[in-house]
């Protein structure tokens, strides 16, 4: 059963605690050595016509693209994928401005629009394409991740153990030109209506501070 995680201990926990010192290290290092005007994200919560649907709803998200990540075999289709037998996630590849909405920001948005407790399963969609799991970018994302997620475990925000993996960023293959952009353009079909449709409601009233 899906467990839904309170906004409000959501924001406590990401909010109010502080990132490690050496994560703040890093962060200073980066912006000397890495002055860019964007950054990059790539999340997988179950199928990314979800995860597209609610990060392309957030402020400071300048691109996104569904795609495949994580795999053992190089340029595979959608059909391959879903056999499980490449061994790739389903993700979204997200372009965000840092001085518009941070990375911890990503974070929240990314545990309370899927259950992190289920392994290789959100909902109806079963197999290893749909397991939970960051890839993380930078040696900073990666701490603040491993952080937060530690956090949220301790808290017992969640009934169950969080199974999210934390791992470095792979090569991205992006999904067939159709994957793209899916929920605005298929908004009529019944997965759109009974499965993407409710959780984008529900993101759209948790998160109203911080849409476009």
């Amino acid at each position: 059963m899906k467990i839904i995680l309170p906004i409000v201990l959501l924001t406590v926990i990401l909010g109010c605690t502080s990132v490690p010192t050496n994560a703040k290290k890093i962060a200073m290092n980066q912006e000397i050595e890495n002055p860019q005007m964007t950054d990059t994200a790539t999340f997988g919560a179950g199928c990314f016509w979800c995860v597209e649907a609610i990060f392309q709803q957030i402020e400071g998200v300048v691109s996104l693209k569904s795609g495949y990540e994580g795999g053992t075999s190089a340029n595979p289709t959608y059909e391959e994928v879903c056999t499980g037998a490449t061994g790739h996630a389903e993700v979204c590849q997200i372009i965000f401005d840092p001085k518009k909405v941070t990375y911890k920001t990503l974070l929240q948005a990314f545990w309370e629009s899927h259950d992190p407790t289920t392994l290789n399963k959100q909902g109806g969609d079963v197999g290893t394409q749909y397991r939970s799991v960051i890839f993380y970018h930078s040696a900073e994302q990666q701490s603040t991740a491993e952080f937060y997620k530690n956090e949220l475990q301790k808290s017992g925000a969640f009934e169950n153990e969080i199974v999210t993996t934390i791992v470095p960023a792979e090569v991205f293959y992006e999904a067939e030109n159709y994957h793209q952009n899916y929920f605005n353009q298929n908004g009529n079909q019944p997965y759109c209506q009974f499965v993407i449709r409710p959780k984008v409601e529900k993101f759209q009233k948790a998160f109203k501070n911080k849409l476009k």
